[in-house]
Order: structure tokens, then C-alpha cells, then sequence
């Protein structure tokens, strides 16, 4: 396989016009919620030419001559043998320049070789510690990176995907077929419930709940076309914190005691982050918060992290030459109750 890569263009999905409406709204938040760091964000964020893609490789339809490729271009392995926790199974490849390559498209029968990602997305998975044979919930799945990156972990006994949106079900389901072959399509479910109702349905099954909720999602939201639907967004975005404490009480019930629970969103707000984690850890005696610093410690060649004040609590910003995120990630367990 030929490598080919393509730099950002002005002309691009990524080079549309920055909302002037969005930007001024987080220019008053994040100056004071991140500091001086929110300049070198806000660069990275407005700068789609800036933008790093992550190569993960498919293990179902390995890419051997692609991956020797990736060596030649200069990309390194993403995280391979820093963390406690990283299954030689996942084989993510990135570079510290802004290339992307071409993505595959879809064909019905043939499995893709790799999905292009923001690498900080993997951390939430990777937080999870999948191990052979659980039972994994993706409560807010679509459009699926995630879901394929837990495959690429480990073989769980069962994992539901759950999305409630029916277009980004579709979604969905269309990168399950892309890239997971039919045997193993029969220990996952894809439903379309509302994920706050997850737990009601289904209490105490999962031994693993993937939270990766519904947020003002930074990136997307600075390039919306409508200026009128960026100030409704907007308006509406102080009712996101109520939705994600919602969605996590559902997981909390539908994950067994002993089991852990991670918490993800693409946004660098802290009330969509810490503040909802907080609110969570006082409203249950048996959730407690599990400390991650290490992951940011063993991360910080490839990622730049903000200060969140939780040790449960990681903040991906972006950053130049780490132009992965926003990412934020915390990681809690469901204690036995006595």
C-alpha cells in the first residue's frame, strides 16, 4: 500500500470559517478557566493546518505494508510500553506533523485496514483496562472510534453500543461493518435507547462502562456555518452538565460492583468535567474516584495536559506538536457496598 498524505487545505471540511460567536464565547471562559495556556489553544483549535490524525491499525485486516510505511514517514507508536496498561494488540501510529492521510472508504464485505482519530481519544479506552471476556458498555457510542479501539484491546464476552441519536446510530453501525469481521459481530449489541435509562435496564450487568457523553464539542463548534444555531447551541449549553450527571447515574447502575466507569468528553469545559465528576463522587458513598496521574506522567511525551485539581482527572489541551484534544478523562470504581 502507497502512503499518501494530505496537508489541511483552506478548502477543506476542516477550513471552514471560524463562528465569531462561538469563539468570543470561549474566549471569556476558557482565558479564565485555562489561563495563559488558552492562547496557544485557542491558535491550535482556530488553525485546522495545525491538526494531527493518529493512524490506528485494524488487528482484524492488518496493514503490514502500511505499517512499514508509517516507520519510513517518520511516525512513532503511540504510548507503546509506558503505561501499565497498554495491550500490544493496539497499534496506533502518529506524527508530530500535521499530515492526514486519505480515509478508506466504506465497502460492504471488505474490512477497512485503519481509522484516523484524535489521539487523545484512545486514553479513555485505554483508561478502561479491557480485559478478555468482560462485559463492556459504550453508553454514548457512535460514531464508533472508540467502540473499535476497545476491540482492538481485547476480545470482551460482551459489548453493547448504545446511541441514542438515530443518525449517528448509522453511524455507527456502518464503522462496526467497516472494520469488525461477522464472527466477532455476534458478541456485540447496538441498541437505541436513551442512555439514562441504561441503568433501569440493565442494573449491575457490565463489568466496564465507557461514558464518553454528549458535550459542546470545542473543535466542531468553532467552525459552525450558522451563526444562529452556534448562539442557540450556546444558550443551551448550561443544560449539557444536567444531561452527563444523568447519563453517569444510568452507568453507575448498570455497572457491577467492583467495576470501573470512565468519563470522557471533547470539551476543555470545567463544568462539563470536573464539576459534573464532583457532583457525581458526593451524590454516591459507593463510587470512588481512581487516581490517573500516572497516565499523564507516562503520557507527556505525546500529550500536553492542564491541571484539572482531581487525581481521577485528566484535561488533554492542544498544544504545538501535540495538537491532540481536547480531551477530558476521569476514572472512577463502584465500591462492594457492606
Amino acid at each position: 500500500m502507497v502512503l499518501t498524505l494530505l496537508k489541511a487545505k483552506p478548502e477543506t471540511k476542516l477550513g471552514k470559517q471560524i463562528c465569531k460567536v462561538v469563539l468570543d464565547h470561549f474566549e471569556k471562559q476558557y482565558s479564565k478557566e485555562l489561563g495563559d495556556a488558552w492562547n496557544t489553544v485557542r491558535d491550535i483549535l482556530t488553525s485546522p493546518s495545525c491538526w494531527q490524525y493518529a493512524v490506528l491499525l485494524n488487528r482484524f485486516n492488518y496493514p503490514f505494508e502500511l505499517e512499514k510505511d508509517l516507520h519510513l514517514k517518520g511516525y512513532h507508536s503511540l504510548l507503546q510500553g509506558s503505561l501499565p496498561y497498554y495491550p500490544k494488540s493496539m497499534k496506533c501510529y502518529l506524527s508530530r506533523t500535521p499530515h492526514r492521510m486519505p480515509s478508506e472508504r466504506h465497502q460492504i464485505g471488505n474490512l477497512k485496514k485503519y481509522y484516523l482519530l484524535n489521539a487523545a481519544s484512545l486514553l479513555p479506552v485505554l483508561a478502561l483496562e479491557l480485559r478478555d471476556g468482560e462485559k463492556v458498555l459504550d453508553l454514548c457510542a457512535a460514531p464508533g472510534g472508540k467502540s473499535l479501539a476497545l476491540l482492538q484491546c481485547a476480545y470482551p464476552g460482551y459489548l453493547h453500543c448504545n446511541e441514542y441519536n438515530s443518525l449517528r446510530l448509522r453511524w455507527l453501525r456502518q464503522t462496526l461493518e467497516s472494520f469488525i469481521p461477522q464472527p466477532l459481530v455476534n458478541v456485540i449489541k447496538v441498541s437505541e435507547l436513551d442512555g439514562r435509562e441504561m441503568g433501569d435496564a440493565q442494573p449491575e450487568t457490565f463489568d466496564k462502562v465507557l461514558v464518553d457523553a454528549p458535550c459542546s464539542n470545542d473543535r466542531s463548534w468553532l467552525f459552525s456555518s450558522d451563526s444562529q444555531k452556534a448562539a442557540c447551541r450556546i444558550s443551551q449549553r448550561r443544560n449539557l452538565p444536567l444531561l452527563q450527571i444523568e447519563l453517569l447515574r444510568s452507568a453507575i447502575k448498570a455497572l457491577r460492583p467492583g467495576g470501573l466507569l470512565v468519563y470522557s468528553t471533547c470539551t476543555l469545559s470545567k463544568a462539563e468535567n470536573q464539576d459534573v465528576i464532583s457532583e457525581v463522587l458526593n451524590s454516591y458513598r459507593d463510587v470512588v474516584p481512581v487516581d490517573i496521574k500516572e497516565m499523564a506522567r507516562t503520557c507527556s511525551q505525546d500529550f500536553t495536559f492542564a491541571p484539572t485539581g482531581q487525581e481521577c482527572g485528566l484535561l488533554v489541551i492542544p498544544d504545538k506538536g501535540k495538537a491532540w484534544g481536547p480531551m477530558y478523562v476521569a476514572k472512577l470504581k463502584k465500591s462492594w457496598t457492606t
